[in-house]
């Protein structure tokens, strides 16, 4: 005979799959990670299904322009002959690029190993083709180092800001364009520009200037200058 006070909440239950409860937030990331590379995917396929005729060209153009930062230290060399303060914002936006093209290039792109877009499956026409690059896709180092570039000089000497964020925006877009990078590349590209902006520009606020330098040393060197001069006496 059964006990009456026995309920189905006595009764043992199973234990819940520890294995499978651990590996539900994995598997949500990896869901969420797999919507947005189609997400991605779907705007690269747009841009490449887009007839744009009278962008193809000067946007291939400025896309080759930007290899290696040329176009941003063709700016440079112009703002370093310009005055003061457009040679101090020239070397912050030098030192950006330098920030940015080591951390896409040595960390970023060798961490994620994207492949590259497959051009010619998403049809995308010749007349924007450029060299497609033998290095990872993630993230766009061309668009990392016009953003960093940007972004530096503009915090230094504001009214180059808006036109420079203008073309930075150009080179990212283009990279897409000519199709080398998904739009994701892009973006994390910029995200990478602006940080390597702003430790560009803390670490040159960190070192002092050559006068303050100077004054420094000059201060450490007093002490013995003045107890030489009193031995002399």
């Amino acid at each position: 005979m059964t006990d009456p006070r026995t309920t189905h909440a006595d009764t043992p239950r199973p234990l819940q799959n520890t294995r499978d409860s651990a590996a539900g937030p994995g598997r949500l990331l990896g869901a969420v990670f797999g919507d947005l590379r189609a997400v991605d995917g779907a705007l690269y396929a747009a841009v490449a299904a887009t007839p744009t005729p009278t962008l193809d060209r000067t946007l291939r153009h400025l896309s080759h322009a930007a290899d290696h930062s040329k176009i941003s230290f063709a700016i440079a060399a112009a703002l370093a002959l310009a005055g003061k303060r457009p040679r101090k914002a020239a070397l912050a936006g030098v030192g950006a690029i330098a920030v940015a093209s080591a951390s896409a290039n040595l960390l970023g792109k060798r961490l994620v190993r994207r492949a590259r877009p497959d051009r010619e499956a998403a049809r995308v026409t010749v007349d924007r083709h450029v060299k497609m690059p033998t290095s990872a896709s993630f993230p766009s180092g061309h668009t990392a180092s016009a953003v960093a570039f940007a972004t530096a000089v503009g915090v230094v000497l504001p009214p180059a800001a808006v036109p420079l964020g203008a073309l930075a925006s150009a080179v990212g877009y283009s990279r897409v364009h000519t199709g080398v990078h998904y739009p994701g590349d892009v973006a994390a590209g910029a995200v990478l520009g602006i940080a390597s902006a702003a430790a560009a520009l803390a670490a040159a606020a960190a070192t002092p200037s050559a006068r303050t330098q100077a004054l420094l040393t000059a201060a450490r060197s007093w002490p013995r200058i003045g107890i030489a001069g009193a031995l002399c006496r």
